[in-house]
C-alpha cells in the first residue's frame, strides 16, 4: 500500500467514524458503490483523476451516487477528496469502509467470529470453494448461494460482507477475501486476529490464559480463532499477521532433526 493510499484510508475511516447514523444500510450502499466504482474504468479514472479539483471529484460522486444517504454521499466525497495511489486502491478503500459500516451497525454480533468459520467450512469444501471461486457462473448468482448457505446461521451484518465480497472478486480468492475482512473486523473493535493451530480443542481455562498472554504480549485485546489440526502434534501453533509463534511438539522435533541433519 502507497503512502498515499495510507493518508487517504485513514482520513476516510476518520470520515466514517465521524458520521452520526451508521447502519446496515450504509454498509449495503458502501459495498454497492465500490462495486460500481470498480465496474467502471471511466468512473474510477474521473474519481482519482490527480489533475481534476477535489470539488469536481466530489460532483461525480452526487451526481452517481444521488440516491444514497447523505452520510454515505458525505464518506465518499472525503474519500474521492484524497489522494490514491491507483483507482484500484481506492476501491479497495471504499470495501474496507463498508465492512467496517457493517461491524458499526451491529456490535453485539462475532462478526469475525462468523467470517472466520466460514472461512474454514469453505476450507474443508472443496466444491464449495470451487463454486465460489470459478469464473463461470455470475457473482449474483454466487452471491445468492451464500445468502441462502448463511441464512439464519450468521448475523444479517457477517452474510453482507460475504455476500457482497463474492459478487465482487476482483480476481481476489475467497478465503483471501474472508481472512482480509476478519482482520478489519477486529481493527474495527481494536482487537487484533490470532488464529490458533491445535491437535485439540483449547479448554475455556487454556483460551483465557492465552489469550491473557498475547494480550499481554502485543498490547492490545486479541480475537482467537481456533483450528484443529492433527499435524500440530501436542502443543499449539499462533500466527498473527507475519508473526508466528510455533510451541508445538512437531516443531521441536523438525527442529532437533535439522540440527542433527547439520
Amino acid at each position: 500500500m502507497g503512502s498515499a493510499t495510507t493518508q487517504a484510508l485513514a482520513a476516510s475511516t476518520q470520515a466514517l467514524a465521524a458520521a452520526k447514523d451508521v447502519t446496515l444500510d450504509s454498509a449495503r450502499e458502501l459495498f454497492a458503490a465500490a462495486r460500481t466504482v470498480a465496474e467502471s474504468s471511466q468512473l474510477s479514472g474521473a474519481l482519482t483523476d490527480p489533475s481534476a479539483p477535489a470539488e469536481a471529484r466530489q460532483n461525480v460522486v452526487s451526481a452517481v451516487f444521488a440516491g444514497f444517504s447523505q452520510d454515505v454521499q458525505n464518506i465518499l466525497k472525503t474519500v474521492v477528496a484524497q489522494r490514491w495511489s491507483s483507482s484500484s486502491q481506492l476501491v479497495d478503500g471504499v470495501e474496507e469502509l463498508a465492512i467496517r459500516a457493517a461491524a458499526i451497525s451491529t456490535p453485539q454480533a462475532d462478526i469475525g467470529g462468523e467470517l472466520f468459520g466460514f472461512s474454514r467450512v469453505i476450507a474443508a469444501n472443496a466444491d464449495l470453494e470451487l463454486a465460489l471461486g470459478t469464473r463461470l457462473g455470475g457473482e449474483d448468482a454466487k452471491g445468492a448461494l451464500v445468502e441462502r448457505l448463511l441464512a439464519g446461521g450468521v448475523s444479517d451484518a457477517a452474510a453482507l460482507i460475504v455476500s457482497s465480497l463474492v459478487r465482487q472478486p476482483r480476481e481476489r480468492r475467497i478465503r483471501q477475501m474472508l481472512s482480509r475482512a476478519t482482520r478489519i473486523v477486529a481493527d474495527q473493535g481494536d482487537r487484533v486476529v490470532a488464529t490458533v493451530h491445535t491437535a485439540k480443542p483449547l479448554t475455556d481455562a487454556q483460551r483465557t490464559r492465552l489469550s491473557a498472554a498475547l494480550s499481554h504480549r502485543y498490547d492490545g485485546n486479541v480475537s482467537l480463532n481456533e483450528v484443529f489440526d492433527p499435524a500440530v502434534v501436542g502443543g499449539l501453533r499462533v500466527q498473527i499477521a507475519d508473526d508466528v509463534i510455533d510451541g508445538s511438539i512437531s516443531a521441536r522435533l523438525a527442529d532437533l532433526r535439522q540440527k542433527l541433519a547439520g
